[in-house]
């Protein structure tokens, strides 16, 4: 940005009061957030990814009739690039860029789509297509169908991988001509209800985070192969939840040494050492996460930003390096807030 700073743009739920997507300037050294502006063009842009040249902000539509949306990003916000594009899906509640497209994983059709991305970073008119999963599991309200919930590219960038709550299992795809295909699909524990994933940093790890069920699953990542082979089960908490408790994300540390999670209901962020190069987390401890229903969480340059949706807040924390401990350092209200992407 000309004035030198870093950017923060932050996701809510319109339906539920939020006021759209939200700029944020970012303080250097301390990472504290100051609101700069916002845009209210998509309802429900619960989930933002971040072009590679910082040009464009894509967001999600969480809505029945499920759609995405591009903006430019200014010096003190972003204006809409373009109309939203339907995705012909229901409920999308994620999206990554991929191979010259935004994938979004739509949770109420079971499904993902591939919207193709212009050269000045605009999308083209519709999703030119759609994968459908199929399948079920043993929950009687949640897993009833298919529920893709997360879609993102591999550290490679020959893989699409995307995660379904509905069907316990992680699907490995490849995109050709703007049609998904699926290479392969990795089974999970019956009932636990995979969420989110996140690659360890050396590129043969992964970190899938179950909602179903508090825990997290270590896994190899074979890239040459596109293969995700799980290793261990471990809980996210240090014992039985006293209520409810659905874990919502899941980051690592760049440097891998650290995971952290975040359970709602509970209102914690776990912290886990990863050991041998990935292959091994050991818990270390769980503090509360500052809010109520901490949605999703994102690290950027040592501090560690977590939206709680409830309580209608971003709050921060910086992180010791020696021990990856999150160390509260402040907040901003945002109403139904639900992600946080850093710039």
């Amino acid at each position: 940005m000309a004035d030198g700073r870093r950017r923060a743009y932050i996701g809510s739920f319109t339906a539920a009061g939020g006021p759209g997507v939200v700029t944020a300037a970012i303080a250097p050294g301390s990472g504290a957030l100051t609101v700069l502006s916002t845009v209210n063009a998509v309802r429900d842009p619960s989930f933002l990814a971040l072009a590679p040249d910082g040009r464009t902000l894509y967001a999600v539509s969480e809505t029945a009739e499920g759609a995405v949306a591009a903006f430019r990003v200014t010096g003190e916000g972003l204006v809409p690039a373009g109309r939203e594009v339907r995705v012909d899906g229901n409920g999308p509640t994620h999206l990554s860029l991929f191979a010259g497209h935004v994938l979004t994983a739509n949770y109420g059709s079971g499904s993902v789509s591939a919207v193709p991305v212009r050269p000045d970073g605009s999308l083209a008119r519709s999703a030119s297509g759609v994968f459908r999963h199929s399948g079920s599991g043993p929950h009687p309200q949640r897993q009833q169908g298919p529920h893709a919930h997360q879609v993102q590219p591999d550290p490679s960038g020959r893989w699409a991988v995307t995660v379904d709550l509905g069907t316990d299992s992680v699907r490995v795809c490849t995109l050709a001509d703007g049609a998904l295909s699926p290479h392969r699909e990795i089974a999970l524990r019956p009932g636990s209800g995979p969420r989110h994933l996140a690659f360890h940093p050396d590129g043969t790890h992964a970190y899938v985070l179950n909602e179903l069920s508090p825990t997290l699953v270590v896994c190899h990542w074979d890239a040459a192969d596109g293969a995700l082979r799980p290793l261990a089960e471990i809980p996210v908490l240090p014992g039985a939840p006293s209520g409810d408790a659905y874990p919502s994300g899941v980051a690592v540390s760049p440097d891998g040494r650290f995971v952290w999670t975040a359970t709602r209901g509970e209102d914690v962020l776990s912290v886990f050492a990863a050991e041998r190069e990935g292959k091994a987390l050991t818990p270390l401890t769980t503090v509360p996460c500052g809010g109520h229903w901490p949605r999703a969480i994102t690290e950027s340059d040592g501090v560690l930003y977590v939206a709680n949706e409830r309580s209608g807040d971003v709050t921060w924390f910086t992180l010791d390096p020696d021990t990856g401990v999150p160390r509260r350092a402040g907040s901003v209200p945002v109403a139904a807030a639900s992600c946080v992407v850093a710039g």
